[in-house]
């Protein structure tokens, strides 16, 4: 399989350009899984960086990317054209996510991912002076520590807008959700967020 998906990769990489994911999942779906193996390595980084920001672990984001994977390719008779692959592909993970924080008994503390890079709304522009830096630096660390500290639910909106940089139509696909629930649940979580933030800026002051 491994030979059969590197030719086909390298068939792409020397211009045929026009294998779309659609084609590729048509020639998944037949039996001809290097084409699958294809998707996995478009999407797989992806995925995963997506995962990492959700994710109680990189052990926890290695494993739901698997079988974020395997999911799909079980289910891609359900696959239908109207939404992106990779939209379909983050819908199921945010259902592995969602599941996996369920079945834990408690909610332990994110490792250190940087979700806080793509919060630019929250944080200030870095600057040549080495104290505006540390304090940027204290900054970002303190919505980061925000973030972990947010329910499940608040933490996935800001993942989905802000870090990942989703916009609304596609946030409306992954989560099945009405285009105005989308913007509501982010308002949401950019509130409960500040909440979390305000104190720890505080200190910083």
């Amino acid at each position: 399989m491994e030979g059969r998906a590197a030719a086909l990769t390298q068939a792409i990489g020397e211009g045929n350009w026009d294998v779309t994911d659609l084609q590729l999942v048509i020639r998944a779906r037949g039996g001809d899984l290097p084409a699958f193996a294809v998707l996995f390595e478009r999407y797989r980084k992806m995925v995963f960086r997506f995962v990492s920001h959700i994710a109680s672990s990189r052990d926890d984001a290695e494993d739901i990317t698997q079988e974020c994977f395997v999911r799909a390719f079980e289910n891609l008779h359900r696959f239908r054209d109207e939404c992106r692959f990779t939209t379909w592909l983050l819908r199921i993970a945010v259902n592995l996510c969602t599941d996996r924080a369920r079945m834990r008994s408690r909610r332990t503390a994110l490792e250190d991912q940087e979700a806080g890079r793509g919060l630019l709304w929250m944080t200030s522009a870095e600057s040549s002076d080495p104290v505006s830096n540390i304090v940027a630096e204290r900054r970002a660390d303190a919505v980061r520590r925000a973030l972990n500290a947010l329910p499940e639910h608040h933490k996935l909106m800001i993942v989905l807008r802000d870090v990942e940089q989703k916009d609304y139509d596609e946030i409306t696909q992954i989560l099945g959700c009405t285009y105005g629930g989308a913007k509501l649940r982010v308002l949401r979580a950019r509130r409960a967020l500040r909440e979390r933030l305000r104190p720890l800026l505080e200190v910083l002051e």
